[in-house]
């Protein structure tokens, strides 16, 4: 990969025309009408697009989801291989692979995420690169036990959050479970994203009706 992948351009959303348009900028007239666009009314004025990803290795103890080959705006179908890791305090992401566990410092610069520990858990956050190190020194994760279908990167994560879990008194997750929980909600605001951004990127601007529940 060469140097990090582009974050992608913020989305802007406004509404005209009783329509909302989607945007990386506003435009002084409508598309749709021509018309100049004002922001005399305050349900018409420019709001910000909240985009669901994030630079991995500024997130601390988190769970981080991105595709194994490319990243989500460009490459990324929905269907595409995810590659999972857990982040410690530094932002130095652990994940597991053909050839064992690696610790990146870069790469995972467009990623989704997700906190396992609240910042009121002082006591696991101070432990949590120690868990973190000791984990992963374990020989299950030996490079020649690498399985792409059994032992792969989601049994390494899955693995440690059961752990933390543990650790905390909680009951632990199967697959399933941690899949419903901390994969599809994060793939499926992913993938709306990624079609309104590929939409805007590709015609200059995007329409859809007004909805109580917008992307932003």
């Amino acid at each position: 990969m060469h140097g990090a992948p582009e974050a992608g351009k913020p989305l802007i959303k406004f509404n005209h025309c009783e329509k909302s348009i989607y945007g990386f900028r506003v435009p002084r007239s409508c598309p749709l009408c021509g018309q100049a666009v004002g922001t005399a009314r305050l349900e018409e004025a420019p709001v910000s697009v909240c985009s669901p990803f994030t630079d991995g290795h500024l997130e601390k103890c988190a769970f981080l989801l991105r595709p194994t080959q490319g990243t989500f705006l460009r490459e990324y179908d929905g269907r595409s291989d995810l590659h999972v890791g857990i982040t410690n305090t530094k932002g130095v992401v652990y994940n597991y692979n053909e050839h064992g566990v690696q610790r990146d410092e870069a790469g995972w610069e467009q990623s989704l995420s997700i906190p396992l520990v609240q910042p009121t858990m002082f006591g696991l956050v101070d432990q949590w690169d120690k868990y973190l190190e000791d984990f992963s020194a374990s020989s299950a994760w030996l490079p020649h036990r690498y399985e792409e279908a059994q032992h792969n990167c989601y049994s390494y994560t899955l693995k440690f959050i059961n752990c933390i879990l543990t650790t905390e008194g909680k009951d632990p997750l199967d697959k399933a479970e941690f899949t419903e929980k901390y994969v599809i909600p994060r793939t499926r605001l992913a993938s709306k994203y990624i079609t309104l951004y590929r939409a805007v990127e590709e015609r200059g601007f995007h329409v859809t009706a007004h909805s109580k529940q917008d992307t932003g």
